[in-house]
């Protein structure tokens, strides 16, 4: 008996945690009203059933009214240039995210955010259970992930 116990507390255990690891990303700020500066890492963490999280700005979920996602494809031209022209068959993709909010005072504010793909799937979703709001996406492309 002792020997069944120990694997699955392991195995509870480490389901926990990666239930928490998912509920939290790291993203980099591109742009927008937040007083910080371009390519910042900030953490994004949208697992608090009250607010999310935007590096040290909190933002109460009643408060986001727009989310919309895009990418960015690019392909690896200095690379090609330089290595090899098979770089050309390659290509880049950059996932970004803007979310719009209101602050405390009633203004408007944006913030463009670019993400990993690891999660963009759960975000997404989490974000659109916990807002209420559709997803906007920039383009069929974004939409297939």
């Amino acid at each position: 008996m002792r020997a069944l116990v120990i694997p699955v507390l392991f195995f509870i255990g480490s389901f926990a945690q990666a239930a928490t690891v998912e509920s939290g990303s790291k993203a980099q700020y591109v742009g927008g009203t937040l007083n910080l500066k371009t390519g910042r890492d900030v953490a994004l963490r949208w697992g608090d059933v009250r607010e999310l999280e935007i590096g040290a700005v909190r933002v109460p979920w009643r408060q986001v009214n727009q989310i919309e996602y895009g990418q960015k494809v690019s392909r690896q031209i200095a690379a090609a240039i330089l290595v090899s022209p098979l770089f050309l068959l390659n290509k880049t993709r950059r996932h970004f995210l803007t979310i719009g909010y209101t602050d405390a005072e009633g203004h408007q504010q944006a913030v463009v955010l670019r993400v990993g793909k690891q999660n963009v799937r759960g975000m997404l979703a989490s974000l659109e259970a916990r807002t209420g709001l559709r997803v906007a996406y920039q383009d069929d492309e974004a939409r297939k992930m």
